[in-house]
């Protein structure tokens, strides 16, 4: 996924169709001089419809598109034919994708299915032709319904990626790599700071055709849910995973310390991002002996099931891929 092609963010002028007007208008023919009302009704006004594609993972073809408008619907006519309906607009978007009201921030709608469609600005009614009035008092009613106007909003879209795990850590504490080492998934490794600067997704084959999606999130950083670096940004895709799994260098400072840091920025984000299983990997552990691990097995936050990897020499990717699909089960 080529960083400068990955959107998860865009909003646009959705306007759908007015319905069309009815018809005004009175049967004709050859010796039926005086026919009653056959006004046809107006055709229903385009619609503005979100359809999931479990092929699209980024918002990235609606991103120049800052105005999307539907068809308005025809209108009706004699012999009560009644007018077409406007063509609708259908926009694709991946699945996770978020749709909400831009001034409100109310949530339209959440496409989490392959095909799901939801209709986001419906069109307006079309009118009813007079052939609807007539009365047994006024048989000629020389009236008929105009057609609903469309409507006219901005709204956002904004994609939540869905994966089983999400990998949440400090920049540069190794968790491209480690999405590498699990998977086929060829993250941007370098030794410094931030990295990755989008999300990226890789699936993990576990014990024959079994298998688990893990998302590599953009580092955060302490002040991270106030919008100190990218983390605020980015947040939002851990919203839907399974797992959240800590990442802390075994190189760290104060170990304890970072992954307190680490769930108060989530915490402060969303706290029922508290309510996810977690997972604490230790990595750099190829750095470490025996004396080291059970040095710093005291600074472990109690209660949190936790193992010293290595995404380098292997060290119990094994063993943390079994807690992983032991804790998806």
């Amino acid at each position: 996924m080529a960083g400068s092609n990955f959107i998860d963010y865009v909003k646009f002028c959705s306007r759908s169709g007015a319905g069309g007007n009815g018809s005004v208008h009175f049967r004709r023919e050859k010796h039926v001089p005086k026919g009653g009302p056959d006004g046809g009704d107006g055709g229903r006004g385009g619609h503005v419809i979100l359809r999931g594609n479990s092929q699209l993972w980024t918002l990235l073809h609606l991103k120049y598109k800052k105005h999307v408008i539907a068809e308005r619907g025809k209108n009706g006519e004699g012999g009560r034919r009644k007018g077409s309906d406007g063509q609708d607009i259908v926009l694709e978007v991946p699945i996770g994708t978020v749709a909400r009201e831009s001034e409100s921030g109310e949530v339209r709608c959440e496409i989490t299915e392959d095909g799901q469609e939801f209709i986001l600005t419906p069109g307006g009614r079309g009118g009813l032709g007079n052939d609807h009035f007539k009365t047994a008092t006024n048989q000629a009613p020389h009236y008929a319904q105009p057609g609903e106007d469309g409507v006219e909003e901005w709204i956002i879209l904004e994609l939540k990626l869905l994966a089983d795990v999400g990998l949440v850590g400090f920049p540069n504490a190794g968790k491209s790599t480690l999405l590498a080492s699990l998977s086929a998934a060829k993250p941007e490794i370098a030794d410094y700071a931030f990295t990755t600067l989008v999300p990226n997704l890789g699936v993990v084959d576990y014990r024959g055709d079994q298998s688990f999606v893990m998302a590599d999130i953009p580092g955060i950083i302490e002040g991270a849910a106030e919008g100190k670096g990218l983390g605020l940004r980015f947040l939002r895709h851990i919203e839907r995973n399974s797992i959240l799994l800590f990442l802390v260098p075994a190189d760290a400072a104060h170990l304890g310390e970072q992954y307190r840091i680490l769930v108060s920025e989530l915490e402060q984000y969303n706290p029922e991002l508290l309510d996810k299983r977690r997972i604490l990997a230790i990595s750099k552990a190829d750095l470490l002996d025996n004396e080291l691990m059970k040095a710093l097995e005291a600074e472990v936050p109690k209660g949190v099931p936790h193992l010293f990897i290595s995404s380098v020499t292997g060290f119990q990717l094994p063993e943390l891929k079994d807690l992983i699909w032991k804790s998806l089960q």
